[in-house]
């Protein structure tokens, strides 16, 4: 029942978001749904360019639900160059103690990354190996949006997301910068923890509430447009806020 309820929504979910889908898209997301009890809610799981991919945050959650034991990264020094911004990294994900454990490699370099994360090649290329560990591990066959490289913006579905309604405005006759921030959150379907720790970094301060409001009002700028033109290079962003912690633990 759980499980029916789940994609039901989630076919519900991605009509709202990205308008109406081909029928081989709606079965693929009711099969992957039932098999691996993603959810686009939560941010497991994304539409572009006609295919479905999950997200570094949608392999985790099916990481900690099955338990898995640990997972071990380290860098592959022969295929990387530092100074040219060139990484390679092996992950191997140990789903039980006794596991021999499944390998996934991952790479990135200036050419294969989005423009956004450019210099964060090192990070972009741990997240590869260990998403494409976790895909091996349990039986995911569609790839991982971190895995793909920069999309030309006609292959985007950001046009079909749906406008929400507008929120209550200011003195000045415009929406409040906490709820112009929660609206992009909510209509681009991102994780507010990880928008808050992104935000916190853009503005140059420990905690969102010490920014200024210029420094805010240039985040949510930042922030849509990204979500629009670059939405790919801007999940690979958040992602690289997930604590590293929690893969470990998984």
């Amino acid at each position: 029942m759980k499980h029916l309820q789940v994609t039901r929504f989630n076919v519900s979910l991605a009509r709202n978001i990205w308008g109406r889908l081909p029928r081989p898209a709606i079965t693929a997301l009711k099969e992957i749904t039932q098999e691996h009890d993603l959810s686009i809610s939560s941010g497991d799981l994304c539409f572009l360019d006609g295919r479905w991919y999950v997200s570094h945050t949608g392999l985790l959650r099916v990481a900690q639900r099955n338990r898995c034991s640990g997972i071990h990264v380290q860098p592959v020094l022969q295929f990387s160059n530092p100074a040219a911004s060139r990484w390679a990294f092996k992950a191997t994900v140990y789903k039980t103690r006794h596991c021999k454990g499944f390998v996934g490699f991952g790479d990135a370099e200036p050419s294969n990354v989005s423009p956004m994360v450019r210099g964060a090649e090192m990070r972009v290329a741990e997240t590869r190996a260990v998403n494409r560990a976790l895909r091996k591990a349990y039986g995911i066959g569609i790839c991982s949006v971190e895995e793909i490289g920069f999309l030309p913006a006609r292959s985007r579905p950001e046009a079909n997301v749906r406008k929400l309604p507008p929120q209550p405005a200011n003195g000045n006759g415009q929406p409040k910068l906490r709820d112009q921030l929660c609206l992009l959150i909510r209509q681009h379907r991102l994780d507010s923890s990880l928008v808050k720790q992104y935000a916190a970094e853009f503005c140059g301060t420990r905690d969102l509430r010490q920014a200024s409001r210029e420094q805010i009002q240039s985040f949510i700028s930042h922030l849509a447009e990204s979500a629009v033109n670059d939405r790919e290079g801007l999940l690979c962003k958040l992602n690289s806020y997930a604590s590293p912690g929690t893969a470990g633990a998984a």
